[in-house]
């Protein structure tokens, strides 16, 4: 036998800050897709996932909880293994940076480049932002905020030691150039090229004496390690990387990565300061940097305080682990940023896991059991709507593995669903229930059904990198295994006479919204009282005193809930029942937003109406941010003959409220309404 060709993967350690929210945990379950997948195409992966858990902000964690830093991260990495463990997600080393090999690998890793003269002791002054971890010159910081992550920043001075990025500035443009493929999407690679290496990098601060709760420098006990060097290093340490040039078998078989899989917002970390740092170290660079999109909730920043994060545990107590799985890995665009709503995955839970799947399964199952006592056998009597489902069928892994070459997870499952699709079309077009009719057409019957459970099959193979739980359901009912992977372009290995489970199990039952609405409230009751709860413990543990609700301010209160506000109206001339009918009102959903290039006022945004996606140019880019936007539903005039606004074409309108001072509010239903509802 062949030895099997190695593949590293790795995702971004989780900052051991708090619980991670569903956008976060969406990370994990990605890269487990891709290892699954590489594992079903006879590879030797190793998947590794971790904890970065240094730094000042985990300083102050712990000082709000009243313990130390090492007992507050304890608590958090095992708070977000188990996140990552009841996911199913499949990692080979979940690696904590507080790991003792690690850290002494780190102070290493510092030395040897100091000694190599990259690095260099001076001082440090500029604006902090803490959350990042990082110095920012006053040029860098965007209206006075972090450029990363847009919050506050604090003039910060202290003794330093400094890493001479221009150093290797040269060499990594040149990969980069010669490597196409090192940095994707493109999108990405274009952006750390054209705003940070060719402008010209600056030396980096990669040390800290205003705080302990780091790595540190062995040689010089007053710094701590700067926690992205620390936290970077996680790729080589944990497979056995030695500064002393000790390394381990696993290391030289793994390194260098196949693929970094990390949050857009860390791009510039993983594609300039590690490739350059691994440049210092003698240490080749990983072969490929994806930075994958976020997922945003509704289009709304996720608070604690609004009751508005979507956590994964929350999201698998009401659907379950693979339905959530499914939303998160369909629902990702590949490089813009995906939706999740409780509403959106209602739908698509309903759509596409209890009508495309389930029903199929069900269907199939309960038909072998009703008509053959649930023995499936082939006939060899054909029919003419056989071909295309066999073609569909066996040419799914070709265009699930090109799609998963590229990382366009969501693509490929879609291909997936295209067999199970296909199945469903084929039962309407074979319609097995009238060929029971006739006696004469059984040996036609129990083929159909011979191929649906074929099809279905090889389906379920596929899927079972994507929702493995649900995948091997399907193959118990149908009382078989996972197909080898080679075997999938091959139609009829489905064994002769087999006979399926006689109690059909209900893989995803549909939902009503009306059900779930009541517990997603008191999910988010529930959340802002922990919030409040968590703030006093903090107050209290800080001495300081709690500060009063936003709602319970009176500015807050009689600024946007005095009723005893009014506007003036000017009437416009009647129109009759008639005119009036002739406006088409519907529920949609924006899809995606950008602005309108060289407009002040224009925003462009997708709209699906139903099964139709209308483009809609409106003027309220002063109230609403394209971010904003996104995953809104939201009331659209679709009759509206189309117009050309800044060069763009307009198929309908946004219905929004104005005031008397130019604020616009669009208007939205009240309760859940789904794509495509009329409004009447």
């Amino acid at each position: 036998m062949a030895e099997k060709k190695p593949y590293y993967i790795t995702t971004a350690i989780m900052y051991a800050s708090g619980t991670p929210h569903i956008g976060n945990t969406y990370e994990a379950v990605l890269a487990d897709s891709i290892a699954r997948f590489k594992r079903y195409q006879g590879y030797d992966v190793f998947f590794q996932t971790g904890t970065d858990e240094h730094g000042q902000k985990i300083e102050e964690k712990a000082l709000e909880a009243a313990t130390t830093p090492k007992e507050y991260v304890d608590k958090v990495a095992g708070d977000i293994k188990n996140i990552w463990d009841f996911m199913d997600t499949s990692y080979d080393k979940f690696i904590r940076t507080t790991d003792a090999d690690h850290e002494k690998q780190v102070q290493k890793i510092f030395k040897k480049m100091y000694e190599n003269g990259d690095i260099y002791k001076g001082s440090y002054e500029g604006m902090y932002c803490t959350p990042c971890e990082s110095f920012w010159t006053e040029s860098q910081l965007v209206n006075g905020k972090c450029p990363d992550c847009g919050r506050d920043v604090h003039p910060a001075k202290e003794e330093a030691y400094f890493f001479k990025m221009s150093k290797y500035a040269d060499r990594l443009i040149d990969h980069i150039n010669k490597h196409p493929e090192f940095i994707q999407p493109v999108s990405r690679k274009n952006e750390m090229m054209n705003n940070f290496l060719l402008p010209g990098l600056q030396d980096l601060c990669v040390s800290r004496t205003s705080f302990k709760w780091g790595i540190p420098v062995d040689f010089d006990d007053r710094h701590v390690v700067y926690v992205w060097l620390d936290a970077l290093s996680n790729y080589i340490t944990g497979i056995g990387y030695d500064a002393d040039g000790n390394s381990t078998e696993q290391y030289k078989k793994f390194w260098p990565a196949d693929l970094h899989l990390i949050g857009k917002d860390i791009i510039r970390f993983h594609t300039i300061y590690w490739p350059i740092f691994l440049m210092s170290l003698g240490v080749p660079l990983p072969k490929q940097i994806f930075g994958h999109p976020w997922l945003l909730q509704g289009g709304e920043k996720m608070s604690k305080s609004r009751g508005n994060v979507i956590y994964a545990k929350d999201l698998v107590d009401l659907f379950g682990v693979d339905a959530t799985r499914y939303f998160v890995l369909h629902e990702m665009p590949f490089d813009n940023d995906g939706i999740i709503t409780w509403e959106l995955v209602v739908e698509r839970t309903n759509a596409d896991l209890a009508n495309t799947l389930g029903n199929l399964v069900n269907r199939t199952v309960s038909m072998s059991n009703k008509y053959f006592d649930g023995v499936v056998s082939s006939t060899g009597v054909t029919g003419p709507e056989d071909a295309d489902l066999k073609a569909v069928a066996t040419g799914a892994l070709a265009r699930v593995t090109e799609k998963m070459d590229v990382f366009r997870v969501a693509d490929a499952i879609s291909e997936i669903f295209a067999v199970f699709k296909r199945c469903n079309k084929y039962i309407d077009e074979t319609m097995p229930w009238a060929l029971a009719k006739d006696e004469s057409k059984k040996d036609r019957l129990s083929e159909v059904l011979y191929n649906l459970t074929e099809a279905i099959t090889i389906g379920a193979s596929l899927l079972s990198s994507f929702l493995p739980r649900t995948a091997d359901k399907i193959l118990k009912q149908l009382n078989t295994t996972l197909r080898p992977i080679e075997d999938l372009g091959t139609f009829g290995l489905y064994p002769n006479g087999t006979k399926v489970t006689d109690k059909p199990e209900i893989l995803f039952a549909r939902l009503d919204w009306k059900e779930i609405e009541p517990k997603v409230k008191a999910i988010q009751e529930a959340q802002k009282a922990e919030y409040e709860a968590e703030q006093a413990r903090i107050a209290k543990n800080l001495g300081k005193e709690l500060p009063a609700p936003e709602a319970s301010k009176p500015e807050a209160a009689s600024a946007e809930n005095d009723e005893s506000r009014f506007i003036d109206i000017d009437p416009k001339a009647e129109i009759t029942y008639d005119d009036f009918a002739k406006l088409q009102f519907r529920v949609g959903v924006i899809e995606k937003c950008e602005e309108v290039p060289k407009s002040k006022k224009l925003l462009c945004s997708q709209v699906r109406v139903g099964s139709k996606t209308l483009q809609i140019v409106s003027g309220i880019k002063k109230n609403y941010s394209p971010e904003q936007m996104v995953g809104k539903h939201v009331m659209v005039l679709t009759n509206l003959k189309p117009a050309t606004l800044a060069g763009l074409t307009s198929e309908g309108m946004l219905l929004c409220a104005e005031d008397e001072n130019g604020e616009l509010a669009l208007m939205t239903p009240e309760g859940f309404m789904p794509s495509g509802a009329e409004i009447c």
